[in-house]
C-alpha cells in the first residue's frame, strides 16, 4: 500500500508540520471558498457577541462551540467538493450526491447555531 511520505514523521516534527498544513489549509479555505469566508466573518462577530451576551460559562461555551462547528463542518465539506472536482468534473449522480450531502452537514451546523443560541438566550 503505498502511504504519503510525511507519516513517518514523529513527535514535534509531526506536530510541526501538521501545524503548518492546518495553517495551508484555513488559507486555502479562505482564499478559494466564498462560503467559508462568510462563516468566518459571521464567527468574528458571533463569538464576542456570544461573550458579551448574559449567559452561564457552559451557554457562552455552546453558542462558541456552535459557531465553530459550523467552520469545522464547512472545511470538511470544502474538502469534499474539492476532492470530487480533482477526480472529475463532468456531471455524475455520485458527485452531486457528495456534494449535497456535504452542502446539507453545513445547513444543519447553521440550524444547530440557532437552536443552541436560542435554548441558550431564551430557554
Amino acid at each position: 500500500m503505498n502511504e504519503s511520505p510525511f507519516k513517518g514523521k514523529t513527535g514535534l516534527t509531526r506536530v510541526w508540520n501538521a501545524f503548518h498544513y492546518s495553517m495551508a489549509g484555513l488559507a486555502a479555505a479562505y482564499r478559494n471558498e466564498d462560503a467559508f469566508r462568510q462563516e468566518v466573518r459571521l464567527a468574528l462577530l458571533m463569538i464576542p457577541l456570544a461573550l458579551w451576551l448574559p449567559a452561564s460559562g457552559i451557554g457562552k461555551a455552546l453558542m462558541i462551540a456552535s459557531v465553530l462547528l459550523v467552520i469545522v463542518v464547512e472545511l470538511i465539506n470544502s474538502a469534499v467538493e474539492a476532492a470530487v472536482d480533482r477526480v472529475s468534473l463532468e456531471r455524475h449522480h455520485l458527485a452531486k450526491r457528495a456534494k449535497d450531502i456535504g452542502s446539507a452537514a453545513v445547513f444543519v451546523a447553521l440550524v444547530n447555531v440557532v437552536v443552541v443560541w436560542a435554548l441558550v438566550l431564551f430557554g
